[in-house]
């Protein structure tokens, strides 16, 4: 899980600064990875080599809206809906995070190792360092 804490100015002139959560659990990536012919990461990987930005920030974008979501409040779900997170991307600090994570490709890279799970994190590193893919941040 991924905790932004965004400052940001609300639609009434209010400074606000409030945590926003992210998460793909290890069944939501293996959905997306057999959801895409060839797997997601060799489609991201083809992306990046055509340098198809248009393609790409459009991925991202629903890789933001499908991760976010909000913790309940005895910390056993994660909890996300398409009423949630229509909520969030109305909101000024979307467009922050967006912008950030659309324009700062450490800040996108930082965003995608910490929204997968640690234990899918690690073995993509470690199937990376054999050189069996090519890494996509």
């Amino acid at each position: 899980m991924y905790k932004i804490t965004e400052k940001y100015t609300d639609y009434d002139g209010t400074e606000r600064t409030e945590d926003f959560y992210f998460n793909l659990t290890e069944a939501e990536i293996t959905k997306m990875e057999f959801g895409v012919e060839g797997g997601l990461s060799a489609k991201l990987n083809r992306i990046i080599a055509a340098k198809d930005t248009p393609t790409l920030i459009n991925i991202f974008e629903d890789l933001i809206k499908m991760s976010y979501g909000q913790k309940s409040p005895d910390g056993r779900k994660f909890l996300k809906s398409e009423e949630l997170t229509k909520d969030f991307t109305e909101t000024e600090a979307y467009s922050q995070i967006y912008m950030r994570l659309a324009t700062d490709a450490k800040a996108a890279t930082e965003f995608v190792n910490n929204v997968i799970p640690k234990k899918l994190a690690a073995r993509a590193k470690e199937i990376e360092s054999q050189g069996k893919v090519t890494p996509i941040a």
